[in-house]
């Protein structure tokens, strides 16, 4: 039998196995393993680079404020960036005493304290029910917490003050703690309301089915299984009102209710008078020392808060 097959010309195309292989010029180029290894190291060279200069800057003016702090008032003006002849712990003492850092520092523990304590009991409890429970005005409310987080506290200095006025809590322990509490709740709420959707609702039902109440059920199966997030939180809350100087100055004028920023920046007005800047120096050191602490015990606990709703 016959079969039709073109003649061969300029258009025919024979059969072959050139047909099944791709030309050499059509093939994909693949990096080579070298290359991709070698920009791997280069990039890894340069994030570390990045980090390590960071931690430079970082960590040489608190090693320089502490070297300084141990230091006489010469000594600090003569050279600056040598080392102490001797340690003068008087400056600490100078600090404590004289500067009234003492009482300052004794007022921040108390408003921090009470501030923190209200903080994460309210804001846990106002997370837990919006993560949780189902009803009209939840999203709404929701949103109305994250939109104080982005309300600048500034704008709400004046109307505030008069607020506090109003009602008597001007230059009060008391009226400072309400005011840090609300300061804190919008971040606090944002922040657990995420943490608490990440949990297993199999444990609140099976103490439903037990008998426990929503009281119950939330103070002791819910809140400790909370623990790394209300950690986490609890240590940004705790930075930003041991650190907090606008509020303070605004609504606690009284010399006896200061708390440690205000007395610091009173301390730098004093100290370009009376030349004591060590004193200075210690009582910056005082004022580091609860937050440094703080984050280095419960740094692993800030971690897995972080990482935990990601995890799970």
């Amino acid at each position: 039998m016959k079969t039709n097959t073109p003649p061969p010309g300029d258009d025919a195309v024979l059969p072959g196995p050139a047909l099944l292989t791709p030309q050499a010029s059509e093939r994909p180029e693949r990096p080579a393993r070298g290359t991709a290894r070698g920009e791997g190291k280069v990039l890894n060279v340069f994030s570390h680079g990045v980090l390590v200069i960071w931690a430079i800057m970082v960590t040489l003016p608190l090693l320089w404020a502490v070297m300084t702090a141990f230091k006489d008032n010469r000594s600090i003006l003569t050279s600056p960036w040598s080392l102490p002849d001797r340690l003068h712990f008087d400056n600490f003492s100078r600090a404590w005493t004289e500067a009234q850092i003492g009482d300052y520092f004794l007022n921040t523990v108390v408003v921090v304290g009470g501030s923190l304590a209200g903080t994460l009991v309210l804001g846990s409890m106002a997370a837990y029910v919006l993560a949780r429970f189902d009803f009209p005005g939840n999203r709404f409310v929701y949103f109305l917490f994250v939109g104080g987080m982005s309300f600048p506290v500034m704008l709400a200095l004046v109307p505030l003050f008069y607020v506090v006025n109003n009602v008597g809590l001007l230059n009060t322990t008391h009226g400072l703690i309400l005011v840090y509490i609300a300061y804190s709740l919008p971040f606090t709420v944002f922040f657990l309301t995420s943490f608490f959707r990440t949990l297993p609702t199999s444990i609140a039902e099976a103490a439903f089915v037990d008998g426990a109440s929503h009281t119950r059920t939330f103070f002791q199966v819910m809140l400790p299984m909370a623990k790394p997030g209300l950690i986490s939180v609890g240590i940004f809350n705790f930075l930003g009102q041991w650190n907090q100087y606008m509020l303070p100055t605004v609504l606690s004028t009284d010399p006896e209710q200061k708390v440690l920023t205000q007395g610091l920046v009173q301390m730098t007005a004093v100290a370009g008078y009376k030349s004591d800047w060590a004193a200075l120096f210690a009582g910056l050191v005082l004022a580091m020392l609860p937050v440094l602490g703080a984050y280095v015990v419960f740094q692993r606990q800030v971690v897995q808060g972080l990482t935990a709703g990601a995890l799970k």
